[in-house]
């Protein structure tokens, strides 16, 4: 087991339902299947089930990848992916400033929330690495 526990195997999971839209592959840092998932429904759902047993894998590489600190990459991933046209998820990693115009705007038009499952794990990664 690593010490270092980034992702959480049970998100990564709940995420799979709605795997079909590539919010498990963007919660384990992999953005451009991601966005083919999101395009595809999933490959035709047929990447959706073989990523049923693919899970695990993805958990792991993620733990090694990325490092847990202050900011819960799980808190993070479930705040953006049900509140991101919010902003809250940003209010969580302390960037008020965007988090208001997210909140003003539905998330800068719902492009910026695109913008954030394409970096998220990275914005976490960072302040995770600067001990913010």
């Amino acid at each position: 087991m690593s010490e270092n526990k980034s992702h959480n195997l049970l998100l990564g999971y709940l995420l799979w339902i709605f795997g079909f839209m590539g919010a498990h592959r963007f919660y384990y840092g992999r953005q451009i299947s991601g966005t083919i998932w999101f395009f595809t429904a999933g490959l035709f759902l047929i990447g959706w089930i073989v990523d049923l047993f693919l899970i695990p894998g993805m958990d792991r590489a993620a733990d090694i990848r990325y490092r847990s600190g202050a900011k819960d990459y799980s808190v993070a991933w479930i705040l953006l992916t049900f509140l991101g046209w919010l902003g809250i998820h940003r209010f969580y990693l302390g960037k008020w400033i965007t988090g208001l115009i997210y909140l003003c705007t539905g998330g800068l038009f719902l492009i910026g929330v695109l913008y954030d499952y394409w970096t998220l794990n990275g914005q976490v990664d960072e302040i995770n690495m600067t001990g913010g």
